[in-house]
């Protein structure tokens, strides 16, 4: 029988870099002389690379400029790694989690380069069990893609998604898994319970492991036909 496993989202997560990624796609937007407000741009990450333009400016504007966009905020936010930390206790969290004898997979919508960079920040590549990134899919978040890769990853046991954006609660519920969120992210505890997170707390410090192990073993949400929304 495969054992418990926890699918944990990197970005805002176990790193604490939201806000430059909306600041670096906002720059890329108007690079390309698209102006949407900031605040938009923030509630959009966690939205993977190849439909975040679309989801922002429209199928025209990725039609015609996503390459050129993505291009510029991987420069734009590329100038501002240096600047990016841990979540404070992380890496301890995720050591917590390996000792109570869960699988930990990582599972990310960003940039293979990126996410391969924070692991090494973290300490994590040789204590966690495997990692996926938007590399390794078709689609990334919100499709469940993402997640069922790393499910696989995992064993394809009981298991629950850490995130802390409603499109990883979206994501997961669509591969039949509950979410935990945290506020890391800066997304409001109402959109992440609203999206379908079965808890939130301050940050992944505060989650203890027996509520990771509880809800691994809870009967994941049925697959949707329609997808749940978030409030936007």
């Amino acid at each position: 029988m495969a054992s418990r496993a926890v699918i944990l989202d990197v970005d805002g997560t176990l790193v604490d870099n939201n806000y430059q990624h909306a600041l670096a796609w906002h720059g890329a937007l108007r690079r390309a002389d698209i102006l949407v407000p900031l605040w938009k741009v923030h509630r959009a990450i966690g939205v993977g690379s190849d439909k975040i333009v679309a989801h922002l400016a429209g199928d025209d504007a990725e039609a015609r400029l996503g390459d050129e966009i993505r291009e510029h905020e991987s420069e734009i936010f590329g100038e501002m790694k240096d600047d990016v930390e841990a979540v404070e206790g992380a890496t301890e969290f995720v050591a917590g989690l390996k000792d109570s004898g869960l699988t930990v997979v990582l599972a990310s919508s960003g940039d293979a380069k990126d996410i391969e960079g924070f692991i090494d920040m973290l300490g994590l590549r040789d204590l966690v069990d495997d990692w996926t990134t938007s590399d390794d899919v078709d689609a990334s978040k919100p499709d469940p893609d993402l997640i069922e890769v790393a499910l696989e990853k995992a064993g394809g046991g009981p298991a629950v998604m850490v995130g802390d954006t409603d499109w990883d609660v979206i994501a997961a519920h669509r591969a039949g898994l509950d979410t935990i969120c945290v506020l890391s992210g800066g997304f409001p505890e109402a959109v992440l319970r609203e999206a379908g997170s079965i808890a939130v707390y301050g940050s992944v410090v505060e989650i203890p492991t027996s509520a990771i192990e509880t809800a691994a073993d809870r009967p994941g949400p049925a697959r949707p036909s329609a997808p749940p929304g978030s409030s936007r």
